[in-house]
């Protein structure tokens, strides 16, 4: 199997493209300095990773921002913080600073001259606008929880995926589904039969960061540790 073997790239967006880990941390500063907590960084991740997983399958049709907003509350209570609204919604608000990787820019230029490329987001359109304005290409379709009415793993969020562009003249076989996260995405494209690859942004750091473990194998076709890296391969034969 090759990069070259694939017609259409589909993202996820934070996490993968976009460095949601420290725009998630550097957004909780405020609730942390609050809160007077020596809580490290990969622990108040794990911490939101947890809350919005539970809470994206409590509420699976609740805006993204809104989400957010609930999701931080909760991490107020349970750091022994009194919820500050307002401090809720910027926080849910706060997806549109979220930085790009370093890499990302550049490699979506060089990608798009390749592929058709998809944006397939645990976000809402209005949010996701916020952030394609940095990435600086146009996608050929934007699929999103909100279109949607679930957060990934949901595998209907990759049914729709697949359908949408099947719609389009594009087979299942000619989508290469491009993620960080297994919990979000590897498991449930490995189950629904869609080929996938890892963009491995947290290689060599340990532990599950900003998504909620999983414990079982996952398969994935190809691995990379930066979407930087995954352009260079196609360049080089795929």
């Amino acid at each position: 199997m090759k990069l070259s073997d694939f017609d259409v790239l589909s993202f996820d967006c934070y996490g993968t493209l976009i460095d949601w880990e420290s725009g998630i941390w550097d957004a909780l500063q405020p609730l942390l300095e609050r809160a007077g907590s020596d809580e490290s960084r990969d622990a108040a991740l794990e911490a939101f990773a947890r809350l919005e997983a539970r809470q994206q399958e409590t509420t699976p049709d609740m805006a993204y921002p809104d989400l957010l907003a609930a999701v931080h509350r909760q991490l107020a209570t349970e750091w022994d913080v009194e919820p500050d609204p307002a401090e809720d919604t910027a926080f849910g608000g706060s997806i549109a600073l979220w930085p790009p990787f370093p890499d990302t820019v550049e490699a979506l230029r060089y990608l798009k001259q390749h592929f058709r490329l998809v944006i397939l987001s645990n976000v809402d359109r209005a949010s996701f606008q916020a952030t394609n304005q940095a990435l600086g290409v146009t996608f050929d379709a934007i699929y999103t929880a909100q279109d949607i009415g679930s957060y990934k793993p949901d595998r209907r969020n990759f049914a729709y995926l697949i359908d949408r562009l099947r719609e389009q003249g594009v087979a299942k076989e000619k989508i290469l589904h491009v993620a960080q996260s297994l919990f979000h995405d590897h498991v449930p494209a490995q189950a629904i039969g869609l080929a996938s690859a890892w963009i491995d942004r947290r290689h060599g750091a340990g532990g599950w960061g900003a998504t909620a473990p999983v414990s079982a194998d996952v398969r994935y076709d190809f691995r990379f540790v930066s979407l930087g890296a995954l352009a260079e391969a196609h360049r080089s034969g795929g």
